[in-house]
């Protein structure tokens, strides 16, 4: 948050750690407010999940409405960036090549068809092919 606060303020100003501290409170207030009224909106929808609606909807009923079409593109923007994003998988941080990741997908694979034909198998070494060591 200290890192967002600076990267929106000139350079040649300084924020005190009081201010700092009172802003990442209010943030974290806010984004508390947001959360329950989503939650609430969810609710009267009968639905189990928020969804990005809920929480537009949320924005306007606390009075928050001339910042629903800014909220919404920047929501467009994260959708098309984590899509484009390496990162933006279910594995990011997990660096491997496609070979790689098909011999491990194989390697469970075989581990889960030993659990289901003979019970609980000891898991197989990474490296080392459960198929072939029959």
């Amino acid at each position: 948050m200290c890192k967002i606060i600076k990267e929106m303020l000139p350079p040649d100003v300084r924020v005190a750690r009081d201010a700092q501290d009172l802003l990442v409170e209010c943030c974290v207030e806010f984004i508390n407010l947001l959360s329950s009224e989503s939650n609430e909106v969810c609710n009267r929808e009968d639905k189990k999940t928020i969804a990005p609606e809920h929480v537009l909807k949320a924005l306007e009923v606390l009075g928050f409405g001339e910042y629903i079409e800014e909220v919404y593109a920047a929501y467009e923007q994260h959708k098309l960036d984590t899509l484009d994003s390496p990162k933006g998988g279910k594995f990011s941080g997990v660096e491997m090549t496609e070979e790689e990741a098909v011999a491990e997908q194989q390697r469970m694979f075989a581990e889960a068809r030993a659990r289901m034909n003979n019970g609980l198998t000891k898991p197989a070494e990474p490296g080392t092919d459960p198929a072939v060591d029959s």
